[in-house]
C-alpha cells in the first residue's frame, strides 16, 4: 500500500479492499464532487513506469500504436502495445516531461508492460523502471482539485507530472466510430497527477480541513463508464482489437510508420467489420443486482456478449459497458446475473460496420480494387 492510499484509508468513512479505496460512504455524492472538480481520488489500482534516455521517444514510436516521436514537455497521449495479429496486449497513458516519458498503467498490467519494454530495448539508449513508490491522484479539470494537486505534483525535470486523458476528443491520426452528435467524453476532463510520498500529508490535510473533497474508485469508474472510456483492466481480453472499443480515437495513429500489429489495424479499419463491438447498456434499475465483469448477455436464447464494466451513475442509474458480437441485434438485451435476468437498453458505440464507412484514404495494398474505383463505394 502506497503512502497516499494508506493516508486516505485512515480518513473517516473509507472502505478499502486490496489496496484500493472503494468509497467514503456515499459514491453518488463522490461522483458529483469529482465532476464538479472539488474532489480527488487515490488511484491505488494503477502504477507508474518511467522511460528515460535520449532515444525514448523515437523508440516508443517504433514499437507502439501511437505517434510519440515529437512529444514536447507537458504533452499527454496514450498508447497500446499490440501483438502481431493486432490484438491489445498492453495500454498506458503517456506524459512527456522533456527528460523522461511517464507511463500510467493498470496495476496488473504494469509489470508485464515494463518487462516487455525492457526486452525491446536492444541497443537503444533507453531505461525502463517501474516506480511503485510514486502515487497517482485522479481529478477533473477546472476546480479546486486541479489547483491543489498541480501544486503538489512531482516535477523532477521542472514540468509537473499531470497527465491529461486524451479520451475527451479524437486525437490527431485517430478516428471515431461512434456515430453520435455529442460524444459523452466531451465532459470527461480527467487528469492524473503523479505525486511522491510528501504529497500524501498535504492532500490529507486539505481534505481534513474541508478544502478538498475525496472520492473512491466506485465514483471514478462510474464516470469513466458513462464516458464510454475503455480501460485495459476491464475492456481488454485475449481477443481485443482496438477497433472494437473505439480506441482508435485516442490511442492509435492511423498514418504513422510500421509497428507490430499495424497491418491488422489498417486492414480492419479499411475493410471494416471488427468481430466484436463495444456497447453502452442502461440497466433496469428496479432490481438491486448489479452485473459484474463477465456477466453474460443474451438476445432471446442466444448469448451475444458479456459485461466488461458496470456501475451506478449519479444521473443515469445502473449502467454498463459490454462487448458484443458484431452480429448482436440492435435493441434491448438481457444481462444474466446469478440466474436473474436484467433488462438492458442498448446504445451502440461501435457500429457493426465500423471502419467500412470511414471516410479516410484506403491502403491499396490491402485491397484489389480496379484502378479508378472510388474506395468509399466498396
Amino acid at each position: 500500500m502506497t503512502a497516499l492510499v494508506a493516508a486516505f484509508t485512515a480518513l473517516p468513512g473509507a472502505v478499502a479492499a486490496d489496496a484500493v479505496i472503494l468509497h467514503f460512504g456515499d459514491p453518488m455524492r463522490e461522483q458529483r464532487r469529482l465532476s464538479a472538480g472539488t474532489a480527488v481520488a487515490a488511484l491505488g489500482d494503477r502504477l507508474v513506469i518511467e522511460v528515460a534516455g535520449e532515444d525514448r521517444l523515437s523508440w516508443l514510436d517504433s514499437i507502439t500504436s501511437q505517434s510519440v516521436a515529437r512529444l514536447r514537455a507537458g504533452d499527454s497521449t496514450e498508447l497500446l502495445i499490440l501483438d502481431p495479429q493486432g490484438r491489445v496486449e498492453h495500454a498506458a497513458g503517456v506524459f512527456e516531461d522533456g527528460t523522461s516519458v511517464w507511463l500510467i498503467a493498470d496495476a496488473a498490467d504494469a509489470e508485464p508492460l515494463a518487462k516487455w519494454l525492457q526486452r525491446m530495448v536492444f541497443r537503444s539508449r533507453v531505461t525502463v523502471t517501474v516506480r511503485p513508490e510514486l502515487d497517482l491522484v485522479g481529478f477533473f479539470a477546472g476546480g479546486a482539485a486541479e489547483t491543489a494537486v498541480r501544486e503538489l505534483a512531482s516535477a523532477p525535470n521542472d514540468t509537473p507530472l499531470v497527465w491529461s486523458d486524451p479520451w475527451s476528443a479524437v486525437q490527431a491520426g485517430g478516428h471515431q466510430y461512434a456515430n453520435v452528435d455529442t460524444h459523452p467524453s466531451v465532459e470527461y476532463t480527467w487528469r492524473v497527477a503523479i505525486v511522491d510520498a510528501d504529497a500524501a500529508a498535504s492532500l490529507t490535510g486539505a481534505i481534513a480541513d474541508g478544502r478538498l473533497d475525496v472520492a473512491g474508485i466506485l465514483a471514478t469508474e462510474a464516470l469513466r463508464i458513462a464516458a464510454w472510456r475503455p480501460r485495459w483492466a476491464s475492456e481488454v481480453d485475449d481477443r481485443s482489437l482496438p477497433h472494437e472499443a473505439d480506441w482508435i480515437r485516442s490511442a492509435v495513429h492511423l498514418s504513422k510508420g510500421c509497428y507490430r500489429g499495424q497491418e491488422t489495424v489498417a486492414k480492419v479499419h479499411n475493410l471494416g467489420h471488427p468481430p466484436r463491438r463495444l456497447a453502452a447498456l442502461h440497466l433496469d434499475g428496479s432490481d438491486d443486482v448489479l452485473p459484474i465483469s463477465g456477466s453474460p448477455i443474451f438476445s432471446g436464447e442466444d448469448e451475444v456478449g458479456h459485461v466488461t464494466s458496470a456501475a451506478r451513475h449519479h444521473e443515469d442509474g445502473p449502467i454498463a459497458l459490454a462487448i458484443l458480437s458484431r452480429r448482436a441485434p440492435i435493441g434491448d438485451l438481457i444481462v444474466r446475473v446469478d440466474g436473474t435476468d436484467i433488462a438492458a437498453a442498448q446504445q451502440v458505440i461501435v457500429p457493426a460496420d465500423a471502419g467500412a464507412t470511414a471516410d479516410v484514404p484506403r491502403l491499396t495494398r490491402l485491397s484489389r480494387r480496379p484502378a479508378g474505383e472510388d474506395p468509399r463505394k466498396a
